[in-house]
């Protein structure tokens, strides 16, 4: 444990976690209602693995320092509440910023500062960058923020926000009041998530949801890489990852040809690797995404991320694409009638930026997987397989050389 001296004379312990390399930008970890916990130090561990230095101040020091609460019983659960209500929210984010000073000054730290909160640290978060210089900051569903609304217009560092669309502590009408005030914010970036409850992303509790999670993650992580370990080529350069999010928006959400066009080059292409559908300039590609593409994607499609690789020019998407094939899916599956059956298989994009737009895709799944999961090949007497493809992506766990062992036990 470090110690932290506060603004008014006290002092105060945090949690320090460093990357493998001795020395990175710094992150204050904001602590949920249970103080700095196990799951806060996992946290902080897990963003030092990705080169962070961070810090998670104990701000419950001045009711109880020390105190460590889990979500796992009601006792808890209560006492944890007691010290929510009993906090003194002011105090709470000038300790925050003394962490985010103690940050600044410590010699593994390049100078840069960013914060992540969760829960009430999701607010902190928040308040942190309305109140004090922190260079950025990200808070996973925030309570009470929609309270606080009259703060944003003292944020000047960019600030995203995770909200859980079924969060019982962020109900529907407060998520109203925070999307009519921050959604124009100029450094405010909002993500909800429908269908995710509070804590989301607390692995191992109630509502944990792993993919939920590793979306936010994702975002949460580029964020941080763009603003604290790249900024100085930010200004300068557009941000590669929201042009691609925006796009797929257009793809799979609002389903719109013309405003997924407006997000390409003149002369952008598109080449689905394993099947070559596309096209080759806007001509080839409106008449491919308005008839082909995005009316012949089943409803229920989605797309579990895995990683993502953000470069000058290029941004790399990992991830597991999951549909049931109840309709007709020339570009993927041409001449092939709807057979009901469900598919997950890892796919990989490759997307080239020119000039702040999307000039091309190149996009590889395994095609012998997808065939195998629709029973079009025999994946028992091919070198092949089917859904465990996506498992395996999805868990590294799961055994390997499973071919290998068939093969061996065939030939004895």
């Amino acid at each position: 444990m470090i110690t932290i001296k506060s603004s008014d004379g006290g002092e105060f312990g945090g949690y320090l976690s460093q990357p493998a390399s001795g020395r990175g930008a710094g992150l204050v970890l904001l602590q949920e209602i249970f103080g700095v916990n196990q799951v806060m130090r996992d946290t902080a561990d897990w963003y030092a693995a990705r080169g962070f230095v961070v810090i998670c101040p104990d701000l419950f020091w001045r009711q109880q320092p020390g105190i460590e609460l889990t979500d796992k019983s009601q006792e808890d659960w209560q006492r944890a509440f007691a010290l929510y209500q009993g906090l003194d929210e002011a105090k709470a984010v000038e300790d925050a910023a003394a962490a985010l000073k103690f940050s600044r000054e410590h010699p593994s730290c390049d100078g840069r500062v960013g914060a992540v909160g969760y829960c009430l640290g999701g607010k902190l978060a928040y308040l942190l960058a309305a109140r004090f210089p922190v260079d950025c900051a990200v808070g996973y569903y925030g309570v009470g923020i929609d309270g606080a609304l009259d703060e944003a217009t003292n944020i000047r560092s960019p600030v995203m926000l995770h909200v859980g669309g079924r969060d019982k502590f962020c109900p529907p009408e407060a998520q109203v009041k925070i999307h009519a005030a921050l959604d124009s914010h100029p450094s405010v970036t909002l993500y909800d998530y429908p269908e995710q409850d509070h804590a989301f992303a607390r692995v191992g509790g109630e509502h944990y949801d792993a993919r939920a999670a590793e979306l936010a993650n994702l975002r949460t992580v580029e964020f941080f890489a763009r603003h604290l370990l790249g900024a100085a080529s930010s200004v300068a350069q557009p941000n590669l990852a929201e042009l691609w999010d925006e796009h797929v928006k257009y793809e799979f959400a609002t389903r719109d040809t013309e405003d997924t066009l407006r997000t390409m080059v003149e002369d952008a292409y598109v080449n689905h690797v394993p099947v070559l559908t596309g096209g080759v300039g806007q001509g080839e590609l409106r008449e491919f995404y308005s008839r082909r593409f995005i009316p012949q994607m089943p409803p229920d499609t989605s797309m579990t991320p895995i990683s993502r690789t953000v470069g000058a020019e290029r941004v790399v998407d990992e991830m597991v694409f999951e549909f049931t094939h109840t309709i007709e899916m020339d570009w993927m599956l041409p001449g092939v009638a709807p057979t009901g059956k469900h598919v997950r298989v890892p796919l990989i994009v490759v997307i080239h930026f020119r000039d702040g737009r999307l000039a091309h895709e190149h996009i590889y799944w395994d095609q012998a997987s997808v065939l195998a999961q629709l029973g079009l090949i025999d994946a028992e007497s091919l070198p092949v397989v089917g859904v465990e493809s996506a498992e395996k992506v999805l868990d590294h766990k799961l055994p390997a050389n499973r071919l290998i062992a068939r093969a061996d036990e065939r030939k004895r």
